[in-house]
Formats: structure tokens, C-alpha cells, sequence
């Protein structure tokens, strides 16, 4: 038994090696990140101006501005968030506070969490049957925002479940001890505590959401729109399609204004990701103080 402890046990050479070799894999990645945001930076940050994000485009997307794909992202945000946020939130409280824990929970927790790896055409194909087709939605905006909220639920279920289980028993115990209900313990104490939590999942949610081509391809997405959508039951321009289809089916269209367009994507993806940094150090903050 000694001997295999002796074999086993890690030495302080090996822990040097495997905290080198981490920290040698964090480097390669933060420098790749690094390279392709200057890279993008750099290229596109010469086609930022007001004209380019406030006027509408013209000749095919050639000339003017990409107003209309930059609003059209916004609305997509709002319509998934809407759908997607109280769905998620009370699928995870349910999952984690009133749900038994036997073999059905357990086969709901895997199948949530290998939605996670759909690939994401597959949900526009469902967006497409289910919502444009089956509901009878068309192509719009609103079928477009019930396929991203389809995909974002994954997340926003198991980000929120996790926050939800990450709340100390005792809270709950307490709160049951003083006479309160199940209910009024969850909506006052654990609610409040996992807040964060949920909060930092379902902005995480949808910046993924706001750079997704494939599942706004099929259900109302489209590139030269010299109008902005009045409802939800218009089509509408998205940013990554708009930059797909730029790229790859407009001939002679200016790299400055792929750049640029790939540039405003990346910003509004950031600004999504900083929100939910700034949120949750907020609350933490006025938590601590």
C-alpha cells in the first residue's frame, strides 16, 4: 500500500510541470482570442462612423449603412430574451426545488443538457416546421425569436438550475422554520440569493444567441433590407447573416465594410458578455456592503 501512495503521489516536480503546462494552454488560447479581436479591431474600426450605423444600405449592400441589421439583431435579442428567460428560470426552479429526484429528473437533466450540442441548423429546420410552417408564423421576425429561444433554454435551464442548487440548504431550512411556504421561500430567499447567477447565464445565453447565422437562415432572416421591421410578423436583417451573406454571395462588396460589420457583431456580443460581468459584480458588491 505504501508503495503504490509512493507511486501515486504527486512529487513537487510534477506539480511544476502540470501548472507550466496549464498555464503554457491558457497563454496559446488568450492569444488566439486576443489575435482574431485586433485582427478584427483593426481591419474594421476604419469603417466605423455614424453613417455607417445610422443610414440605411443601398446598392445591394455596396453602399450606405447596416442601421437596419444592427436594429434587427436588438429586436431578436428582445423577442428570445422574452421567450426564453421566464421558461427557462421556471423549468430550472422546478427542477431543482419541487421535482423528485429519480430516474425521469435524471433523464430530463441529460436531455437538456445535450441540447446544449444541437447543432444549430437543425434548430432552424425546427424553427421552420414548428413555427414558420406549423403555427403558421411565416417567415418573421417572431418565428426567428422562438427558434433562438428554443436554443438558448439549454442554457438558461442549466445556468439557472446550477445558481439555484449553488443557494445553501440552510437558507432554505430557515425560511421554512420561521412558517414560510415552499413557495414564499423560493420567491424571497433563494430567488434573490441565485439572482446572479441566472442573471450572468441568460446574457451569456443570448450573446451566443446574437451571433448565430444558421437558425435565422430559414425562418425570416434577410440581407438587403432598405425598411425596418413594424412587427413581429415582418422579416427582418440580422448582423451575422447580413456578414454571411456579404462574404459569401455579393460580388466585389468591400473588405473595409465585411470588416466593419464583423466589428459591430463582435461589440454587441461583448457588450451582452460585459453586461453580465457588471451585473453580477454589482450585486455582489451591494450584497457585501
Amino acid at each position: 500500500m505504501n508503495l503504490i501512495r509512493a507511486i501515486f503521489k504527486p512529487s513537487r516536480s510534477r506539480q511544476q510541470l502540470a501548472f507550466v503546462t496549464l498555464g503554457l494552454c491558457t497563454l496559446a488560447v488568450l492569444t488566439v482570442a486576443i489575435y482574431i479581436i485586433l485582427h478584427i479591431i483593426i481591419s474594421g474600426s476604419g469603417m466605423i462612423s455614424w453613417h455607417f450605423l445610422s443610414q440605411m444600405p443601398k446598392k445591394s449592400g455596396l453602399e450606405g449603412g447596416i442601421m437596419p441589421a444592427i436594429l434587427g439583431t436588438l429586436f431578436l435579442m428582445l423577442g428570445t430574451l422574452i421567450f426564453a428567460l421566464p421558461v427557462g428560470v421556471l423549468a430550472a426552479i422546478y427542477l431543482s426545488e419541487y421535482a423528485q429526484h429519480n430516474w425521469l429528473t435524471r433523464v430530463v437533466n441529460l436531455s437538456i443538457a445535450n441540447l446544449a450540442g444541437v447543432p444549430s441548423i437543425v434548430y432552424g429546420l425546427f424553427g421552420l416546421g414548428v413555427f414558420a410552417l406549423g403555427l403558421g408564423l411565416g417567415t418573421s421576425l417572431l418565428a426567428a425569436s422562438l427558434t433562438l429561444a428554443c436554443q438558448a433554454l439549454a442554457m438558461v435551464i442549466t445556468t439557472s438550475r446550477e445558481a439555484l442548487l449553488a443557494v445553501p440548504r440552510d437558507y432554505r431550512e430557515a425560511s421554512l422554520a420561521l412558517g414560510a411556504t415552499k413557495l414564499q421561500t423560493v420567491r424571497e430567499v433563494v430567488l434573490p440569493q441565485a439572482f446572479p447567477g441566472i442573471t450572468t447565464g441568460v446574457l451569456l445565453a443570448l450573446a451566443r444567441a446574437a451571433g448565430e447565422t444558421a437558425p435565422i437562415l430559414v425562418v425570416g432572416a434577410t440581407f438587403f433590407q432598405s425598411w425596418l421591421p413594424h412587427s413581429p410578423s415582418d422579416q427582418f436583417s440580422a448582423l451575422p447573416y447580413h456578414l454571411y451573406v456579404s462574404s459569401t454571395q455579393v460580388p466585389d462588396m468591400p473588405e473595409k465594410r465585411m470588416w466593419g460589420t464583423a466589428l459591430v457583431l463582435l461589440l454587441v456580443v461583448l457588450l451582452f458578455n460585459s453586461a453580465a460581468i457588471y451585473l453580477r459584480w454589482r450585486i455582489r458588491r451591494q450584497r457585501a456592503g
